[in-house]
């Protein structure tokens, strides 16, 4: 039998080399990946091809799956804690087995139930599929192979004082400013963008949405567009709380404080006892 390449921890097309029972042997050159009953398509019959997602179950054999997991081998992705160990933790998959993250390899002080950026890689020593959260040996801007304009895929990594730090198809980092940012983010979301500006040294600016079409927007022009989609009234004022003003109008407390000031001064807008409303 000839050698076939599997690609574990993700998609692999096989033929069906005989069924059983228990479900059906995909053709791997050697003994057969099994695909369980369960998850075999209906009417399947020998030398037919099943796209099948592959890794090793609990008991270091290669099993194959119709289900969809959440990650697979090189995504960077956001995965809930399901248990800890003194060892590491296992991440809910989306497959039948979780994945695990050795202590060596978290950033955060996991907890179960809670979920944390990570990466999947093949562990050299195991052959088998693990998470790391220390992501930046991953990342490099140096060479680049984005350019000015390139639309890209980019995951929400980590926030700053002026913005997010963002990983550009997964493999660069960008910074996405507070003042360009149009609606509410969080760790690990997924964005469509593209590049701003590229600098001598390889940093990146990123905006989200596509060139020539992304919204140019003040943050004078953005108050008085939430107050019109809201019924002309808003609940904040210089009395809400820093973190509320960010979450609604992606601003800091200072400057929409010095917006809604101005918008008064303008008589644009009225402050009330409950917050704000249009003149």
């Amino acid at each position: 039998m000839e050698d076939i390449t599997i690609k574990i921890g993700d998609y692999n097309t096989l033929q069906v080399d005989r069924i059983v029972d228990f479900g059906v042997y995909l053709d791997n050159g050697k003994n057969g990946i099994l695909l369980p009953a369960r998850w075999v398509p209906e009417n399947t019959q020998k030398g037919d091809t099943i796209t099948a997602f592959i890794y090793h179950d609990n008991e270091d054999r290669l099993i194959a799956t119709t289900m969809t997991p959440k990650a697979v081998v090189g995504d960077i992705a956001l995965l809930k804690v399901a248990s800890i160990t003194d060892f590491g933790a296992f991440l809910e998959w989306g497959v039948m087995k979780d994945v695990f993250i050795a202590k060596s390899q978290q950033v955060s002080d996991m907890e179960v139930g809670n979920s944390y950026l990570v990466k999947l890689y093949i562990d050299e020593r195991s052959t088998r599929v693990a998470a790391t959260e220390r992501l930046d040996p991953f990342l490099s801007n140096h060479p680049l192979t984005v350019a000015l304009g390139d639309e890209v895929d980019m995951i929400v990594y980590r926030k700053t004082e002026i913005g997010y730090t963002v990983i550009v198809n997964k493999l660069h980092k960008g910074m996405l400013y507070l003042n360009e940012i149009y609606q509410k983010i969080n760790i690990g979301d997924t964005l469509k963008g593209f590049v701003k500006k590229v600098y001598d040294d390889g940093k990146l600016d990123v905006s989200i949405g596509k060139q020539g079409y992304q919204r140019v927007e003040n943050e004078t022009e953005k108050v008085l567009r939430l107050l019109t989609e809201n019924n002309g009234v808003l609940p904040f004022n210089d009395k809400s709380e820093p973190t509320a003003i960010y979450d609604f109008f992606g601003m800091s407390k200072k400057t929409f404080k010095m917006t809604t000031g101005n918008l008064y001064k303008q008589k644009k807008i009225a402050f009330t006892e409950k917050g704000i409303e249009l003149v």
